[in-house]
């Protein structure tokens, strides 16, 4: 019998949780604390976790329960912890694994806010970080030195869209004893990073996850140790940082995640269509899905199959006034939003070098490449994506970006 490919949407699709009364949905827990029917139940719960029974929903919720167990199965990690944000998430994680004096090996093309946390924020508390073309093995490796805790890396990096080499990643990081935690907020279902030999997978389930932008929320996706390290009411970061997400949330995010192996499919068949169309005139263009993409082969090879090469990509325009200009006429020609974010049903676009990535100071962002023209694209679920091409191709003759 042939082994079948893992599929992420498929072992979503079969996550089943039944409402208090048959309801299709599962039952939102509305309420910050819960009732115990003996003293000695609650003494217990305070030592140790009892599967089913609940404290205090800054600890756990049954609604969030749902959420991370679903999203457990869709990165095939052991266990799963919903946050208040994505940021909540990466802080949350990073701080259970390091300590004052430890230090992180970060890709240096990283989100903005990431950036911020471990050059400005994590310092404060003992924590550094060095940044590295994380492309470069040999700088990777040659980075870490005793103090080393984690390798820390997006899948496809914001907003480059470069693509990290995650089994490579994941040996060089058990051959020192130190931990790959991977940023999978650009690639829900195409990758599975904790399938790949990453030890913690996050994201920011703002994005692709939820869907329709009406939310803030994060997820940590680990082992069943590292998710109860989280939550553990002495020590968890996730439990005394307090980055809980509300259960209203958690229950409407649940219903958005058994749709999103449509969404990608969309995104990422309008985003390579775009891609496509933006290279044959001539322009410069990052899109992983393109064949001449550096990382092309490296994604093709460890990708899920069935859910396209993603829905970001990058467009270089020159300098600053020109993309300025270009977005300002897309949103008039109804191409989409002038908007931070992604993962929208709308197509959404912004200048990550002011916007996004502007944390990063400017001979930084001239080094790794990110140009002051790069404006980056959320392509959205547009039914006819060649209707959209041709309006933003009037944008680009009325500026005469092409002839």
């Amino acid at each position: 019998m042939t082994k079948r490919p893992f599929d992420p949407g498929s072992r979503v699709q079969d996550f089943l949780v039944f409402g208090e009364y048959g309801d299709v949905n599962p039952s939102v827990t509305d309420s910050s604390t819960f009732t115990f029917l003996t003293p000695e139940t609650m003494e217990e719960l305070f030592e140790h976790e009892i599967e089913g029974c609940f404290l205090y929903s800054r600890h756990w919720n049954p609604t969030n329960k749902h959420l991370a167990q679903a999203l457990a199965r869709m990165e095939d990690s052991e266990s799963a912890q919903v946050c208040a944000s994505g940021m909540s998430a990466i802080s949350s994680a990073i701080l259970q694994i390091c300590d004052a004096g430890d230090e992180i090996v970060a890709a240096h093309t990283i989100y903005g806010g990431t950036y911020a946390l471990f050059k400005n924020l994590l310092p404060r508390l003992g924590i550094t970080t060095k940044f590295v073309d994380i492309q470069d093995l040999e700088e990777v490796t040659s980075a870490i030195s005793e103090q080393t805790k984690v390798i820390y890396c997006e899948t496809t990096s914001n907003p480059l869209l470069e693509i990290a080499d995650l089994p490579q990643l994941s040996e060089i990081a058990k051959s020192k004893g130190i931990r790959l935690v991977v940023d999978n907020t650009f690639s829900p279902m195409m990758v599975s990073p904790i399938r790949l030999g990453a030890d913690v997978a996050v994201h920011s389930m703002t994005k692709f996850i939820n869907g329709t932008s009406d939310c803030v929320a994060g997820c940590i996706c680990a082992s069943d140790e590292f998710i109860h390290s989280l939550t553990d009411i002495n020590s968890g970061t996730s439990m005394l940082l307090g980055g809980v997400l509300d259960s209203m949330r958690a229950a409407s995010i649940l219903k958005n995640l058994h749709s999103l192996h449509l969404r990608m499919r969309q995104h990422s068949s309008n985003a390579l269509y775009l891609a496509e169309q933006f290279q044959n005139i001539g322009l410069t263009v990052h899109y992983p899905g393109l064949s001449s993409h550096p990382q092309h082969g490296l994604l093709t090879e460890i990708m899920n199959p069935g859910y396209g090469y993603g829905g970001m990509l990058a467009l270089d325009v020159g300098n600053t006034k020109t993309a300025n200009e270009l977005m300002r006429l897309m949103q008039q020609e109804k191409v989409g939003y002038l908007a931070v974010s992604l993962g929208y049903f709308k197509t959404l676009f912004s200048m990550p070098g002011h916007s996004t990535s502007s944390e990063i100071p400017l001979e930084e962002r001239i080094e790794m490449g990110l140009s002051e023209g790069l404006v980056r694209f959320s392509i959205g679920l547009d039914n006819d994506i060649a209707h959209t091409y041709e309006r933003i191709e009037r944008c680009l003759r009325t500026l005469e970006i092409v002839k």
